[in-house]
């Protein structure tokens, strides 16, 4: 009798044991105080202001964070390839997948080969023209070269390496769709989709409004997005995708996809659109996009675009854009509240970036051009290459001209045209209009003297008045 009472007992205590765990489990999960659990990855990407939605909300908040501790997980992220460079508004989403992978999850880039053809209206008020195919294809291959170059800028100058990375792969989302005939992936995938959720989609409804209405093309992109999400989830067990605020929608119906079709839980956490002061997304202010292929926009100009981003935006930038803890974001405000006119925050800002997009090389090549151009240094002229003076002066003729002993500064100013022919080009150099590599000139029949006019590097640098810039390069000095 007394055994059988003490085996009860302690299968009671057992059970309330259990009880308890599980209620306290649940309690520390959802108010997000949870020290194996929400405290990690997801909590760190909130307070940097990374993550703005999850869907579905309350599942990604009760089981995305245990999931995540369980084991590594595959996240995915797409980008159409609709120009042949993502720009800076694509740039969080990929610093969104980098954090995953430095916390040992596994990446997924999926370039949208087939998708682009058909155009996501999300944010869109007109439908995009269709892309000829060979454009999509060049756009392709663009766009992996600036995923996977960012990736390997990642891995060798910014992650910890005393922690496992997990996997990077980069897919285009053709090679499973080129098998499929239409009749047979509407039989397929089509009959799970209802037409009022569709319907229901706020990019669908912000389109039916306007006065062109939405093509059926545009419709089925949110069919595609999610079939997406279940082919990577049934290859890959992918069971996060990432992607903007305004792909919110799409994230909904990949995720009612995959638990139609498959009956597990996949969740959907969205970045958020970064806009300027002025409301304009970042980096396309005016149309004028900052690309991310130093072919569309040199390393300088994206460390000048992030440099003279204004004060009031630059720790939120630090937050989003780098990876520097946040106690040395809040070390480095502080200096500059300290000292405004150092700008050190802009500066590091700047610097991490133009790292993470450029490298080293690119870092180096932002500062020898910014010494260069704003500070005049004849040291930053002469470790200039060809490629970085034309970059920095995008707009001056680049000249390639045999030299010849006794050369003058009006010889040489004439051979470009950077001045008139005549008294007045003569009364311009004369007059102190024109300048050689940031040095003010006066006297027309001076001969050129190496290492002040022509730099070790065989380039002359000519100014005429504040903003006409002409480049020389000797040839057989």
């Amino acid at each position: 009798m007394a055994a059988h009472m003490v085996r009860k007992c302690r299968d009671v205590l057992q059970k309330r044991s259990v009880v308890l765990s599980t209620l306290w489990l649940t309690l520390r999960s959802r108010f997000h105080c949870s020290p194996t659990a929400y405290d990690g990855l997801l909590l760190s990407l909130s307070k940097r202001g990374i993550l703005k939605e999850s869907f579905p909300e309350t599942a990604a908040q009760d089981e995305l964070p245990r999931l995540l501790q369980t084991c590594a997980q595959t996240v995915y992220c797409g980008f159409d390839p609709t120009a042949d460079s993502l720009h800076v508004g694509n740039l969080l989403a990929i610093i969104g997948l980098l954090h995953f992978r430095s916390a040992g999850h596994h990446v997924v880039g999926v370039l949208g080969g087939a998708t682009a053809q058909i155009g996501d209206p999300s944010g869109k008020t007109s439908e995009r023209g269709r892309l000829p195919v060979d454009a999509v294809k060049t756009n392709t291959q663009s766009i992996r070269e600036n995923l996977e170059r960012i990736f390997i800028n990642h891995e060798s100058l910014f992650h910890d390496s005393s922690r496992k990375l997990g996997t990077v792969t980069v897919l285009n989302n053709k090679s499973w769709y080129k098998d499929w005939d239409v009749i047979g992936f509407l039989a397929d995938a089509g009959r799970h989709f209802r037409m009022g959720t569709m319907l229901s989609r706020h990019s669908v409804q912000s389109r039916l409004r306007s006065a062109e209405g939405m093509s059926l093309t545009e419709f089925t992109y949110q069919i595609f997005q999610a079939y997406d999400f279940y082919h990577l989830h049934q290859v890959y067990g992918c069971k996060i995708q990432l992607g903007g605020t305004d792909q919110l929608g799409n994230l909904m119906s990949g995720h009612d996809f995959v638990h139609k079709v498959s009956g597990e839980q996949v969740y959907g956490l969205t970045v958020p659109l970064v806009t300027s002061s002025v409301g304009d997304k970042l980096g396309k202010t005016a149309g004028n996009a900052v690309w991310l292929s130093r072919e569309k926009t040199s390393s300088f100009e994206l460390y000048q675009f992030f440099l003279r981003q204004p004060d009031a935006s630059v720790e939120r930038y630090l937050k989003l854009f780098t990876f520097l803890p946040l106690a040395e974001v809040q070390s480095l405000m502080e200096q500059q509240r300290e000292d405004p006119g150092q700008r050190l925050a802009h500066k590091r800002l700047a610097a991490e970036v133009t790292k993470l997009v450029h490298g080293k090389e690119g870092l180096e090549s932002a500062k020898r051009c910014t010494k260069a151009l704003y500070q005049s240094s004849i040291q930053a002229l002469e470790e200039m290459s060809d490629m970085e003076l034309q970059d920095l002066f995008t707009e001056a003729p680049f000249n390639e001209i045999l030299f010849e002993p006794g050369t003058t500064v009006i010889d040489a100013c004439r051979r470009v045209s950077a001045i008139p022919e005549g008294p007045k080009g003569y009364r311009m150099v004369s007059e102190g209009a024109v300048w050689i590599n940031h040095r003010q000139m006066d006297k027309p029949e001076q001969v050129l003297i190496p290492k002040l006019h022509i730099l070790s590097n065989g380039l002359t640098l000519i100014r005429v008045g504040k903003k006409n810039f002409h480049i020389i390069k000797w040839l057989s000095l």
